[in-house]
């Protein structure tokens, strides 16, 4: 970062004397845990990230618990609500997608949403859009809460498995590809008269379409769901 002399000069100045507000410190911890993952971040590695002292961050930040509220509530801030012209069955499917495409752009981020409880305003509003889409869908007052919990449930099983595979993929079979065609060789040698399920299945078992399958899968909780009106 460079500032400007007096003489119009520009200066090289190092991180340390950039002011240190939160936003800096949010912007800086999501790239620590892309890096290092949930269980590695630490006020230490950020500090050190941003070359300050670990105790300049809790003037900002009060603790750990603090940051991951926080981290949860940024990551939130990326996310487009579905126009509300349309349907509310494809308002969810937007919303599911957009829900997944945040998680799976941030490393353990569905671990970071489960240890956060929701408060901050950016997490709070997108409760408070999905609970009036299903207010406006005309599904009863308590249901409301519990039908939002299946879908968060879903979206959130989901890209964690996601997840977690291409992880595996990467780090023992180079490419999710490789990993595929790895476990379908393996599922191709057990015994037929034992797994024939698996065997057959493999193909399908073993290259999944992520796509079809999560819109598959929102599909039978729509379907659900518009039986209950």
């Amino acid at each position: 970062m460079y500032m400007q002399r007096p003489d119009g000069q520009n200066e090289e100045i190092g991180l340390a004397h950039v002011p240190l507000d939160r936003e800096r410190i949010l912007g800086t911890a999501l790239e620590v845990l892309n890096e290092v993952g949930l269980k590695e971040l630490s006020m230490r590695k950020i500090a050190d990230r941003l070359q300050v002292k670990t105790a300049s961050l809790y003037y900002h930040v009060k603790d750990k618990e603090e940051l991951m509220q926080l981290l949860s509530d940024r990551i939130c801030r990326g996310m487009a609500w579905p126009e509300p012209s349309l349907g509310w069955q494809e308002q969810i499917y937007q919303w599911a997608e957009q829900l997944r495409k945040i998680l799976l752009s941030h490393r353990d981020a569905v671990e970071l949403f489960h240890q956060a409880i929701a408060k901050g305003s950016e997490r709070l509003a997108q409760i408070e859009n999905l609970y009036h889409l299903l207010v406006r869908a005309g599904f009863p007052d308590p249901h409301i809460p519990w039908i939002a919990s299946i879908l968060k449930n879903y979206v959130f099983g989901f890209a964690a498995e996601n997840a977690r595979l291409l992880a595996i993929a990467n780090n023992q079979h180079d490419s999710y590809e490789n990993m595929s065609e790895h476990y379908e060789q393996f599922y191709g040698q057990l015994p037929k008269e034992k797994f024939p399920n698996m065997i057959r299945l493999a193909p399908y078992t073993t290259r999944t379409d992520w796509e079809k399958e999560f819109h598959f899968g929102l599909s039978v909780l729509i379907d659900g769901l518009t039986g209950k009106l």
